[in-house]
This record gives C-alpha cells, structure tokens and sequence, in this order.
C-alpha cells in the first residue's frame, strides 16, 4: 500500500465555485493531521490503533457539534477495515464531515490517510462511519437542521446514509438471528485439539479509573479514550495466544450502551473467542461502576486480528481450546460471526472488478446483498454529468461515459402521485399489461418484506436463439423522509436450487431502477438509470445515434399503463396503499442479456437487450 503514489479514493473532487467566486468546502468538514511520535506508537515503532480511534472520534465529534451547534455523544460505529499500518514519523491525516441529519442523530463519515513527508506519497489507511446524537438541552430534545448536499459526492453519500441507517437499525435483530442459525451448525467445529491453547490463558481483565484527562469537554468518558482502552485489552489477550505482536485488521461495528463519567471504573475484559487459520477474533467487554454500585455495561466489540511474518504476510496461528458452556457458546458465535464478516466484505467492501456478476444468495447475506442493490442505484443516480442524446414528446434519453462504462438515464412525468406510481411499478404480476417482453415470472422467496427472488423468462435477445430466464433478487425502497425518492432496484443472485438449463439462456442484471420522485402532491418524476459496458452498444447504437425511438414507445406504454389505473388506486385509504407498497412484488423495471455477451468485470453494471421495451 505505501509504495503507490496517491490512492485514487484519495483524490479531491473538482473545486465547486460559489456565485461570490469563493470555493466550495462543506461547512461541517474538519480536518485533523498528526504527525506520528514515539509516544503514540507501540512495541513495532507503529502507530497504536487505540491512539488513531482517539484522533478518528475527536475528528468526527468535532464536525458533528460544527453542524449541530451543541454538544454531541457518539452512539455508534460501523466496521473498521485497517488496510496498512502506519509508522513513526509518518503524518496521519483525518478528515470527517456529516453526511446526513436525521431527527436527532447524524452520520459523520471519516476518512484517515497517511502521509509520508519525504517522499510525497499517501495512502488509504481505513474509512469509517460513525452515528453522533446531540445532547439534550434544557429545553429538550435537539431536532437537527437537514444537511444540503452540495457536490455529487456529498449527494451520493446524503443518499447512501439512509440505505446504512437502515441496515444499522435492523443490526442486533440480523446478528442475533445469524449467530442462532449458524451456532446449530457449528457444533462439530468445536474439537478438543491435542495442541490447542486453552482460551482461559487469554483472559485478561483490567481496571482504568476515570480521571479529567480522560473525559470529553462535556465531562463524560471520551469514547475514543474507551476504544483505546478496549483495544488495549485485546492486543494482551491476543499476544497470549500467539506469543507474538498481533496486528488489528477490523473492528466490528458496535454501540455504545450508556455513558461513563469522571470517577468512573472503567473494567475491561478480553478473551479470544476463536483462532482460526491466520486470523484471531477477540471479544472485549467495558463496564463502569461508582462505589458499591452494580456494573453498567459500557460496550461490547470484536476485533479481528493477525500475526505479520518478515514479509508482512499473515502467519498461521495455534488452535484455541474453549471452555466449556460459555467458551463453547463463544467459540461457536466467533464462526457465525466471521461468515458474516466475509459476507460484508465480499459484498459491500471489495472493490467492484473483484466481485462477479451474481452472488450467491442465502439468508445469511441477504441484508447485504439488499444494501448493494440499493447503493448501486442511489450511487447511479447521484451521478450529475449527464448528456442529453435525445428528447421526444417529454421523454428523455440521457448518456455517461465514464471509467469506461456507459450509463443510460430516461426521465419522464405522470400526472400522478409517487406512492401509487411506485405501487403499480412493484407489481409484477402486471407487467405483461404494459411489456410483452415479460413471458413468465414466478417468486422464487419471499426474503424480506422488501426483497423478493424471481425467476424471469424473457424472449431470445437474437434471431432463432433460446428464451432467456433470470434470477432476481429485487429491493425496493420507500422514501427515508419528504425529501427522498421511492426506489425499485434489481441485481442477479445465484441459487443452487435454480442452475442454469439447457433449454434457456441464463441472463443476469447488474445494476438498474427506477428513482421516483414526487414533485407535487399529483405530479411525479419518473427517471430509469441503467450502468453498462462498452460491449453492449450494438444493442443499442440506433437510440444512441437517434435513428430509432425505441426508449420513448416504451416510456409511452408505461405511463398509458400507470394513466389507465391510477383511477383504481385513488380509490383506496391511505392506510391499504401502505399494507399493498409494504407487500407488493418489487421488480426493477430493467434490460436483461445473454450471460453469454456480457463481461463478468463489475458488479453495479447492466446491458441493455437488443430492445429497450425490456427496460
């Protein structure tokens, strides 16, 4: 990682020029540079993760209280991924803004690079999001002004903060509901190994008194501070096992239970949970007290670690023997948990030409799979350098070439409103009213109240070639508050219980949906974003060139279809459109293609058929 020159995450966006000539900054940003000193660092001569939380979390509170105007707490933070350490004498630079308000909580995204002075290089370090609460006053509960988003990065993380605090409300049930299901299945895991290192040999518990140093300027235990101290922890509970100096590589997202303050003593307890092949997962516990008073639980983490050889490569790692009842139940979880971290990464976190077109589905992933069906959309439609190519009767065709990937965009207007235009779009079963396109579709599971697995079977995208047929996994998504868009998105997933046949040629989606936007109580914006590879446009050279006007017939044909039965909708309560738009059968509204003409290169991609009334 040190020897690229500048890592493209790294880059700034183009400068935003004000109406006054001055550059844009987001007025929540704050940045932080720390120059590397011995005192910070650890036995390697590398900088102490328990010193970079501190820095991280002192960054993110400081531009949660620029937005706010008071004081703020943090209430939790997603997983951290540390791709590289970082060394003495080497800069560390932080930056944290807020990416959205909701009514009383915000997130602040945080982005830690490193930087070395004498050779003009950076590098990603890691990246994290953090959800800050403002404090209640004396006259109440704070009610947060909205972040405006300004630049498209700022637009595409405004959106993208709904879709995560989606997932992280829904966490702890997720969790739970894996670790239960997963634990079943692990029972024969858990071998008494000849070799094994008793786990009760990493145990380690310490007690810290809470003194004004440690706490914030609102007098309360500084979570940075309690993140170090954690950490701490954890680095002697994983040394015992290894006999070694471990590396922290992720810390699971985790919240903060209750406060701590001045007096306070801090008790930490850690203990490895698992050890397995070149990995180790450690469980760290923080609870308070005052006096005689019962324990108050503060936070619980896991933090994954590793054992660098001379090469800087991972190492193997002895076995761990748990104990048993709870170290069983531990050991057990630590497998639950640790497919649960592949998931997140393989899914969410892996960079885009890493991950194949179709992810396999299964329940255990499925809250991850959702959340990159939607991101992929909303981070589509955040793009704002779109190329009109053509226009016809208020249908609009929009172009984007970038990165080598070409991404479409049809915008249109109903006379209608946006609940029952997204009501009529997530009904399947009605397509064949509006796209002869559509021969066949059956759900294959019902996997949430939002996400729902089909298979569909279409036409032959060439002459005398075989029917196609595509599973689909579609999300949908109603708006986060007034200001958000109804969602239809779609992507291919794989189920071993439906491989492809010889009698069909199995298609996949990539990336594609619908954003439906209300701009009046009766007069919705429809826009349809579709990412595709150079390789798809023979199918669709003449819309392009403007010799055919495919996209507009079929825009017509779905608002005539949304015009025709709106009059039925209008007619029922509001409270039976909620029941029908939190049940109904969500499907993106989108191109499907031979698997055999499409590349396998990125996971937010989408070709468009020989015909665009396959939109």
């Amino acid at each position: 990682m040190a020897s690229e020159a500048r890592d493209p995450l790294l880059l700034e966006e183009p400068m935003l020029i004000l109406e006054n000539g001055e550059v844009y900054r987001n007025p929540t940003e704050i940045k932080m540079s720390q120059i590397v000193l011995p005192c910070h660092a650890n036995h390697c001569g590398e900088l102490s993760v328990g010193q970079l939380l501190k820095w991280m979390d002192s960054t993110a509170c400081l531009a949660a209280e620029r937005h706010t105007g008071c004081s703020c707490i943090t209430a939790s933070v997603d997983d951290i991924h540390f791709e590289t350490t970082i060394g003495v004498g080497q800069v560390v630079n932080i930056k944290a803004k807020v990416n959205r308000a909701f009514t009383s909580s915000m997130e602040v995204g945080i982005l830690v690079s490193c930087e070395d002075l004498f050779s003009d290089r950076q590098w990603k370090v890691c990246h994290a999001f953090a959800t800050f609460v403002a404090r209640r006053t004396e006259a109440g509960k704070i009610h947060l002004k909205q972040v405006i988003p300004r630049t498209q990065a700022e637009q595409m993380e405004y959106s993208l903060a709904a879709e995560r605090r989606r997932m992280r409300l829904i966490h702890a049930e997720i969790i739970n509901d894996l670790l239960n299901s997963c634990s079943s299945q692990t029972e024969s895991e858990c071998l008494d190994y000849q070799d094994a290192v008793s786990a009760e040999r990493t145990r380690v518990e310490s007690v810290e008194l809470v003194l004004p140093p440690h706490a914030n300027h609102q007098v309360s235990t500084f979570g940075g501070q309690i993140m170090a101290w954690m950490e701490n922890v954890a680095t002697i509970a994983a040394s015992r096992l290894c006999n070694a100096h471990p590396t922290l590589r992720t810390i699971d997202m985790f919240h903060f239970r209750g406060p701590s303050h001045i007096g306070d003593r801090l008790v930490l307890k850690a203990i490895v949970n698992n050890a397995f092949k070149k990995s180790m997962e450690v469980g760290v516990c923080a609870e308070a007290y005052q006096g005689g008073e019962p324990l108050r639980h503060i936070n619980t983490a896991f933090m994954t670690f590793e054992v660098l050889d001379n090469d800087r490569k991972p190492r193997s790692l002895p076995r761990i023997r748990p104990e048993p009842v709870d170290g069983k139940r531990r050991y057990q979880e630590a497998i639950a948990r640790k497919k649960i971290r592949l998931d997140r990464k393989y899914i969410i976190s892996c960079k885009q030409s890493e991950v194949p077109l179709s992810v396999p589905w299964d329940p255990s992933n499925q809250v991850y799979l959702s959340y990159n069906n939607v991101s992929a959309l909303k981070i589509l439609a955040a793009r704002t350098n779109w190329a009109l190519t053509s226009e016809k009767n208020k249908v609009r065709l929009y172009t984007l070439e970038e990165n080598q990937m070409l991404c479409f965009k049809v915008e249109t207007h109903v006379a209608m409103a946006a609940e029952h235009v997204f009501l009529l779009l997530s009904d399947l079963k009605r397509r064949k009213e509006w796209d002869h396109h559509y021969q066949e579709c059956e759900v294959i599971a019902e996997a949430h109240e939002d996400d729902t697995i089909y298979r569909v079977v279409t036409p032959s995208v060439t002459k005398g070639g075989n029917v196609q047929d595509f599973i689909l996994l579609a999300s949908k998504r109603h708006p986060c508050d007034s200001g958000d868009p109804y969602l239809i998105a779609l992507r291919s997933v794989t189920l071993p219980t439906y491989p492809p046949t010889e009698d069909y040629n199995r298609g996949e989606v990539l990336c594609a949906g619908f954003s439906i936007w209300e701009e009046e109580s009766s007069f919705t914006k429809i826009s349809y974003y579709n990412q595709a590879t150079p390789g798809v446009l023979p199918y669709i050279s003449t819309d392009i060139a403007g010799l055919s006007s495919s996209f507009y017939r079929t825009f017509a044909s779905c608002s005539t279809f949304l015009e025709e039965n709106k009059a039925s909708l209008a007619s029922l309560p509001t409270s039976a459109l909620g029941e029908n738009s939190g049940t109904a059968l969500a499907i993106e509204l989108c191109c499907l293609v031979n698997l055999k003409t499409i590349s396998c290169s990125w996971i937010l991609c989408l070709f468009f058929s020989t015909n665009w009334a396959c939109f």
